[in-house]
């Protein structure tokens, strides 16, 4: 059995100060996906830590705190929405972007809204994947907007 890993990337372009990055956990078992989100958010100024699954996730939210979760919602070890319900549950202030690329064999059967689902148990924003770059960037701008908006608002 292998063992669920997190990994902090120490390759950031060097910053004054390491508490003004926005740290952001980015839970998938696809070490492709996974290294492309990194890559992309560290350009972008952001603290990343990758966990490649479900379990390692988990662990990595016991032992820091975040600014934002991505999660996919499809590993193994976990059952499609358990994983958006856990890590909610466990980090609740803590905003969460579900990931999802799914695809059903049968084309004519009508699929379920696995991303609307991901929504009514917590997630703040829902990406299809394969999704843009840009669709990311959006996204987890407007998570951690809204999320401070509402910090504001209670005090």
């Amino acid at each position: 059995m292998r063992h669920a890993s997190i990994i902090e990337s120490s390759k950031r372009k060097i910053q004054t100060t390491t508490e003004s990055l926005r740290h952001i956990l980015v839970v998938d078992d696809d070490p492709m996906v996974a290294m492309a989100i990194e890559i992309y958010l560290q350009r972008n100024n952001f603290r990343v830590t990758i966990a490649d699954g479900g379990e390692a996730g988990l662990r990595a939210i016991e032992n820091e705190q975040f600014d934002l979760m991505i999660v996919d919602i499809f590993m193994p070890h976990m059952r499609g929405f358990e994983s958006i319900r856990l890590f909610h549950d466990c980090a609740p202030a803590t905003p969460l972007i579900a990931m999802s690329g799914y695809a059903f064999a049968d084309l004519n059967s009508p699929a379920p809204d696995f991303l609307r689902m991901a929504l009514e148990l917590g997630a703040a924003r829902c990406l299809r994947k394969p999704f843009t770059p840009d669709a990311l960037l959006a996204a987890i701008r407007g998570c951690l907007a809204e999320h401070h908006a509402a910090a504001m608002r209670l005090g």
